[in-house]
């Protein structure tokens, strides 16, 4: 056999070896979960509730394993500042229903967003030890003026290698509410055309994003 047929066999083994490889990497996903922010509207103050943070309020979390949503939450009183001597917070789990009734409004009433992003099995695996991590031992305070829901989702992200990774104090100052993190991920998902799922909420409520929504369209006032 000669030397230019043995290295072009070669050179196509490894190619193989190579793709095969790629392929046999399992491929997974996350769904971030985002339930905006809302306040009963005029004609239904009697009987819709008001929400923590009102229309600049809200919530988000991660979900790897199906109905499992990984969420941070206060526990007890909500500090202004961050006290990492007395920490009120913790990262907790959810089913799909109890994360969209978390502030009150029924699951089917909330105005969602539901963003579907590719994952390898490795950053499943870092995902799987990080939660793990976080709800044994929270790794920071819950407070007004400190992390938060949107931040502690945006660092879980962060570390998965899905969007830049910030020191804290940027990162809170970045990532203030929930709004922040949704802008920077649809920008992400139109570039990656990654998968966005979309309920609109009752039309008793005014939901954050009815004038201008947080990817630029304008919509009409209820």
């Amino acid at each position: 056999m000669k030397s230019s047929t043995f290295k072009l066999i070669l050179f196509l083994f490894a190619q193989f070896y190579f793709v095969l490889s790629a392929f046999s990497q399992k491929q997974h996903t996350i769904r971030v979960h985002f339930l905006y922010g809302s306040r009963p509207t005029k004609e239904a103050k009697a009987t819709q509730r008001k929400d923590f943070g009102g229309v600049l309020g809200g919530h988000v979390g991660v979900e790897v394993d199906s109905n499992h949503i990984l969420n941070f939450l206060p526990a007890g009183g909500v500090h202004v500042f961050a006290k990492d001597k007395n920490r009120n917070s913790l990262f907790t789990v959810h089913t799909f229903k109890q994360f969209y009734q978390i502030l009150g409004t029924p699951n089917e009433d909330v105005k969602k967003l539901i963003i579907t992003i590719p994952i390898t099995e490795k950053q499943k695996l870092y995902f799987d030890s990080l939660s793990q991590a976080y709800m044994e031992k929270t790794p920071y305070d819950y407070a007004f003026f400190g992390m938060r829901c949107g931040a502690a989702g945006y660092d879980v992200l962060s570390k998965m290698g899905l969007v830049k990774e910030f020191r804290k104090k940027q990162l809170i100052r970045k990532v203030f509410y929930p709004r922040k993190l949704r802008k920077c991920l649809l920008k992400l998902a139109a570039k990656n055309n990654w998968k966005i799922e979309r309920s609109t909420g009752t039309s008793e409520r005014k939901w954050e994003g009815d004038f201008r929504d947080e990817d630029g369209v304008h919509t009409k006032k209820r």
